[in-house]
C-alpha cells in the first residue's frame, strides 16, 4: 500500500469515526476464515458494519477525529483489529456475546458508545446490556401508560359498582 492509498484509507476513517458515536473494537484473530465471514454476515444482518484496518492507519485516524475522546481507544490497538459500527448501542456487544458462545473470539478491546469509552473485555455484558432508544421510549411510555390505566380501571369499577348498587 502506497502513501497515496494510506492517506486515502485514514481519510475515510476519520470520515466514519467523524459520523458515528457508537464504535467497537475487537479482536477476530484467531478465527479461521469461515468463522469470520460467519461473523460478518450475522453482523450485516444486524446492520452493524465490520471492517478490519490497520492499527497504524486507525490510529491515525483517531488522532485525527473532531472528537479528542477517541484517543482512549488508542492503547487498545494491539493486534488485529475490527472495527464496527451502529446505529444501536447494544447490537455489537450482544453479535460479539452470542457469537462466543460457540467459539472463544471475537474479543472486546473497546468501544465508543454514547460519548463514553469502555475499554476490555470485562465491559461485553454491561455493553449488551444497554438498552436502545427505542427500548427506552418504549419503557417510558409503559411507565406513563402505567397510572393512566389504574385511574381508567378506578373508574370503571367505580361505575360497574354505581350499576350494581342501582340494580
Amino acid at each position: 500500500m502506497n502513501k497515496a492509498e494510506k492517506t486515502e484509507v485514514i481519510d475515510q476513517l476519520v470520515e466514519k469515526l467523524n459520523a458515528n458515536n457508537k464504535i467497537y473494537l475487537a479482536d477476530c484473530s484467531s478465527l479461521t476464515v469461515e468463522k469470520v465471514n460467519a461473523f460478518r454476515k450475522v453482523c450485516f444482518d444486524k446492520k452493524v458494519s465490520v471492517t478490519v484496518v490497520k492499527n497504524t492507519l486507525l490510529k491515525k485516524a483517531i488522532e485525527r477525529a473532531s472528537d479528542s475522546r477517541l484517543a482512549e481507544l488508542i492503547p487498545a490497538l494491539k493486534g488485529e483489529t475490527a472495527l464496527m459500527f451502529t446505529d444501536t448501542s447494544n447490537v455489537p456487544a450482544k453479535i460479539i456475546r452470542d457469537f462466543r458462545k460457540k467459539e472463544k473470539k471475537p474479543a472486546l478491546k473497546a468501544a465508543f458508545v454514547e460519548e463514553m469509552v469502555y475499554i476490555g473485555d470485562n465491559n461485553l455484558e454491561s455493553l449488551a446490556s444497554l438498552k436502545s432508544k427505542n427500548e427506552l421510549i418504549g419503557d417510558i411510555i409503559m411507565l406513563l401508560q402505567s397510572p393512566i390505566q389504574r385511574v381508567i380501571g378506578g373508574l370503571e369499577n367505580k361505575h360497574k359498582g354505581a350499576e350494581e348498587a342501582a340494580a
